[in-house]
């Protein structure tokens, strides 16, 4: 069995299918791990999730900050942004199966020393912690008054983690730690408005990963989130955000010995920042 992990998909369905094409993905015998996001901004969302779906136990796929923001718009907990594409989502006659389907996926898969998150892990998080952590989000979502807890996910505060926290204060810091981090100062501080390369990072702060000694360092993280990022590909760090929908190529690896896959984007669209 190969596993190929994946990077942003963002409603690009065309390049998805040329992806698992050119890697020769068979169901029956590999396995697909996705970083999330695998909706919104691309143009056939619906696609992406009917596909994903389709792959049953072969995909696995964690959650991003745009697959959350699709099921708040679908509770009525966020509105329609601008340069959203997801109207055809809210509109399909299987959405509530689909969204069902979405809200029971993951928000951090961990195996044989690799841990697949959308955005990052805080610092002060070994994988067990983080992984425990991301089990209280994922009861939340899947309880029966998860449009409550959507309706309370958004916002910046608290910033960093304290293990006292309680209530949609420690889900949120949860939710914004897995789907929405980039950089943090080295006790573990996010700020969330920086989405530029590397170079750009305001002072007093570093990518989540470059964080001295933090506690998860002895896995290998596979995320996404960060386009600005591009690929990176280290013994501890592998992230897969090449922006596809940017122009980028659409990115896999196979994590038994690193061989990198790409296609290149067929439409792509303006940035937003």
């Amino acid at each position: 069995m190969a596993i190929y992990a994946v990077g942003d998909v963002q409603g690009c369905h065309a390049e998805l299918v040329q992806l698992l094409d050119q890697i020769e993905f068979d169901p029956a015998a590999d396995q697909l791990w996705l970083v999330g996001d695998l909706v919104n901004r691309g143009p056939d969302s619906l696609a992406v999730l009917r596909l994903v779906k389709s792959l049953g136990d072969s995909a696995i796929t964690v959650l991003g900050n745009h697959d959350l923001h699709l099921l708040a718009v679908s509770e009525g907990a966020a509105e329609l942004n601008r340069n959203d594409t997801l109207d055809e989502i809210l509109n399909a006659p299987d959405r509530d199966e689909l969204l069902h389907w979405l809200r029971n996926q993951r928000l951090l898969h961990a195996q044989d020393g690799y841990v697949l998150v959308h955005a990052g892990l805080l610092p002060q998080w070994n994988v067990a912690q983080a992984k425990s952590l991301a089990r209280e989000v994922e009861a939340a979502l899947r309880g029966d008054d998860y449009a409550a807890f959507l309706a309370h996910m958004y916002g910046n505060a608290p910033h960093h983690w304290d293990d006292g926290l309680s209530g949609n204060k420690r889900l949120r810091v949860i939710v914004n730690a897995l789907t929405r981090l980039r950089i943090c100062t080295k006790v573990g501080e996010m700020e969330f408005k920086f989405k530029s390369e590397v170079q750009n990072i305001p002072a007093g702060y570093l990518p989540w990963f470059d964080v001295p000694k933090r506690a998860s360092r002895d896995a290998t993280v596979i995320f996404g989130h960060w386009s600005a990022l591009g690929l990176l590909l280290n013994k501890k760090v592998i992230a897969l955000d090449t922006g596809c929908l940017w122009g980028g190529p659409m990115s896999a690896i196979r994590l038994e010995d690193r061989k990198l896959f790409q296609v290149s984007c067929n439409n792509p669209v303006a940035k937003h920042w």
